[in-house]
């Protein structure tokens, strides 16, 4: 039995909804080949240093390529649409082909079903966080073989919006928070100062930044008695231009002005691994933002929260905002220093029960790791399919 784990994006934010699970296979002594592939270097890196020992010894790690053409063709069109990405399905299909099931953080990886024919590879789908945006119950959930999610809410969503059959759905926590350094990364701020986390999304019709960013920054470079850590989405400023398809929207984020990277209360993370590791969301006192998932991860310690809605949404009772109610929601910056003052007494009084409900019905923590409970799940899965091929392997996953 071959199970691999792939990564294929841009930025390394996807590695640890997965990779988790793959080195909790190999903890569990396995009976089978458990290979994660990586199709660049920045994930290759980031893989061997979270795996550590386990790779070349649980886990093989194999780099995929592309040939020179296809390498042409992704550097031409990758300022803008995300090519490489597709073109390493196509051109890696003896690959997949060896597969007996396929783990992935994403949905892209759907096209080596819908578009190269590998129905007989079983698919598994880790998602890559616990948000409410409706893209992540769009009926493409429906067509991986399973889905392993972190809570009763994502799996109602599932069945309800993605059609997506019940039994094909487990839920086994969040493999992420199994990575979570205890303490965060704090050594950035002097914490004589409350800190600020403004972490902004990616998607033109969803995020901040583009309208109102900047009046942000000039809020901090005005009031330095908080400190601001300025990371959002990591993909925001990976490309020229930022195109998204979920509603189809283009946008440049632009540059950081020279005025913002001189005083000593903002500090600037436009996608390092400490934008994806927690860390920031672990040091902040107070979370400013609009529709990242991430809000959930900071939510793994109840906190004040701070929602800047720049595009006048019709939000209440709309699921795919329902973090909003996890905070104040201001409509524009010049709000932003009175909200900022009251966000710790509205947090005790009116808040903090409304995160904890919120958290609980997101995540399902039962104590285990949940990266081992997904790969209990794995495990069983790839134990049914061997003994579907050969009914005397029952009992193995070899």
């Amino acid at each position: 039995m071959r199970i691999g784990f792939l990564f294929n994006h841009d930025q390394i934010h996807q590695i640890a909804h997965s990779l988790p699970i793959a080195m909790a296979l190999a903890k569990g002594g396995f009976d089978g080949e458990i290979i994660v592939a990586t199709t660049n270097d920045r994930l290759a890196a980031e893989v061997e240093r979270l795996a550590g020992e386990w790779i070349g010894s649980g886990i093989a790690h194999v780099r995929l390529s592309l040939p020179p053409r296809s390498a042409r063709i992704a550097d031409l069109l990758g300022n803008f649409i995300p090519a490489g990405k597709l073109l390493f399905y196509r051109d890696n299909l003896d690959f997949f082909r060896s597969l007996d099931m396929l783990v992935v953080a994403e949905k892209t990886s759907l096209l080596l079903k819908t578009r190269y024919g590998l129905n007989d590879l079983v698919m598994i789908h880790t998602r890559h966080g616990a948000g409410d945006r409706a893209i992540g119950f769009d009926g493409a959930s429906a067509r991986f073989d399973h889905v392993l999610c972190s809570g009763e809410k994502i799996r109602r969503r599932l069945i309800v919006e993605a059609g997506v059959d019940p039994d094909t759905i487990s839920i086994v926590g969040y493999p992420k928070f199994d990575m979570v350094r205890q303490a965060g990364r704090t050594h950035h701020f002097t914490r004589e100062r409350p800190v600020v986390l403004y972490n902004p999304h990616v998607s033109p019709h969803l995020s901040s930044w583009y309208r109102h960013g900047r009046a942000v920054l000039d809020q901090f470079v005005r009031h330095t008695d908080r400190e601001l850590i300025f990371a959002p989405h990591v993909m925001l400023f990976e490309r020229p231009f930022v195109l998204t398809i979920d509603r189809l929207s283009v946008n440049r984020a632009g540059t950081i002005e020279n005025r913002y990277l001189h005083g000593d209360n903002i500090h600037f993370d436009l996608g390092s691994r400490a934008s994806t590791d927690m860390s920031y969301t672990m040091a902040a006192d107070i979370y400013l933002g609009d529709a990242s998932s991430q809000v959930y991860e900071y939510l793994l310690r109840p906190r004040p929260c701070i929602f800047l809605d720049s595009h006048r949404t019709d939000w209440r009772g709309d699921p795919n905002f329902a973090h909003w109610r996890m905070g104040e929601v201001i409509g524009d910056p010049a709000e932003l220093g009175a909200a900022l003052d009251r966000a710790e007494d509205l947090h005790v009084r009116q808040y903090r029960a409304v995160q904890e409900a919120m958290f609980a019905d997101s995540f399902d923590l039962d104590g285990r790791p949940s990266s081992e409970r997904a790969a209990e799940v794995i495990a069983a899965l790839a134990e049914r399919r061997a003994a579907r091929r050969d009914p005397a392997s029952t009992g193995r996953a070899a």
